[in-house]
């Protein structure tokens, strides 16, 4: 096959490039320029698209004899990831940056482009285990469950899983470096990715205040109505933030609060106790079943509802392009704009059922 690898500079997708090689595929490298000023990106192998994460990626295609590319995708990354992160956020709702970037950068843009260049699927170093069988994908949690990334490729569809390989989905993080290592890639030792690259300081807040500035509220007693406090923005809180909220008095009983809900219309942040952030139902919209296979009734299966952790037992129904899912225990954090997937559990890893972006929560 010809196989466009999807070079990030990082150790991941050294090792990916390099075992698509090893298959026996025509392997090309690419690297994705996603910030027109990639010189004012987090440097120190924190981000994932600096110049410097181009110039380490040249050199692991250049050390595996493969042709390498950088592709400028700067404004589609702009208006499909950073506005719409900024977007969420003013709605008072919490997306997640890398599930945007994987499904309309990495596997939309990319891939297309890729299709109409001629490559037969991408190759990228993500953690998970996809396999074809009878023509249907299958997407399983990486035999790696603490480097697990089947939750942020959860929202991909089907064609695009057929042109898909994911090299390291049965390796440990540590067996990757020990790899890259023998294979003499200077990124065998860089360290993991992290944080949202287009905010370099990693301060969010300042970040959407520069952009949506200041629209004040109220911070209400979600019980009494009491109001505590003002705040500049409802984009400054996420639900389940505890710390900087703003609230010189002490809850009566001396517990932290947390916030409860965020109303962008009239600008309040509801604040109450850990108990009321527990969450039982939760309603979700526009799911995507990778498998082709969406829930036929209501069908027992593990929601989780970030890319680490916040996970649980549930009974889900889909209706057409809503589902609806009861957790068999409550779940706290879990807010409108954040994906919930789907997981069935297998003896062979547990299988991604769908993913829907949360719409509410009671």
């Amino acid at each position: 096959m010809r196989v466009l690898a999807a070079m990030s500079g990082g150790v991941d997708s050294a090792v990916a490039a390099a075992r698509a090689v090893d298959a026996g595929h025509e392997v090309v490298g690419v690297h994705l320029a996603l910030s027109a000023k990639p010189g004012t990106l987090r440097t120190g192998a924190r981000g994932c698209c600096t110049i410097e994460d181009s110039r380490d990626a040249r050199r692991a295609a250049d050390l595996l004899g493969i042709p390498f590319y950088v592709w400028d995708f700067a404004e589609r990354f702009t208006e499909e990831v950073v506005e719409t992160f900024v977007g969420e956020y003013a709605a008072g709702r919490t997306p997640n940056p890398c599930v945007t970037c994987n499904e309309k950068i990495k596997f939309e843009a990319l891939l297309d482009k890729a299709m109409a260049l001629g490559f037969d699927a991408v190759a990228t170093g993500h953690y998970a285990r996809l396999s074809i069988v009878d023509g249907v994908p299958e997407l399983r949690r990486s035999v790696d469950e603490g480097k697990d990334q089947s939750y942020v490729l959860a929202s991909l569809t089907p064609e695009q899983l057929r042109h898909s390989l994911f090299p390291l989905g049965g390796s440990l993080k540590s067996d990757v470096r020990a790899e890259a290592q023998r294979r003499d890639l200077a990124v065998a030792r860089k360290p993991d990715s992290h944080d949202i690259c287009f905010i370099p300081d990693g301060d969010t807040k300042k970040f959407l205040e520069n952009r949506l500035g200041s629209h004040p509220g109220e911070l209400v007693d979600a019980e009494t109505g009491a109001v505590l406090g003002r705040h500049t923005g409802v984009h400054g809180f996420t639900v389940g933030q505890r710390k900087g909220l703003g609230i010189d008095q002490p809850a009566p009983d001396g517990r932290p609060r947390y916030v409860l809900s965020l109303e962008p219309v009239s600008g309040t942040v509801k604040v109450g106790s850990v108990e009321q952030l527990a969450v039982r139902r939760i309603d979700a919209d526009r799911p995507i079943w990778p498998s082709e296979r969406p829930l036929d009734g209501p069908t027992e299966c593990v929601i989780q509802v970030r890319a680490h952790g916040g996970t649980a037992d549930a009974v889900a129904e889909a209706d057409g392009d809503r589902v609806r899912i009861e957790l068999r225990e409550p779940l706290r954090g879990v807010a409108p704009g954040q994906v919930v997937v789907l997981y069935r559990p297998d003896p062979a890893g547990d299988l991604v059922l769908g993913s829907a972006k949360i719409a509410a929560t009671e």
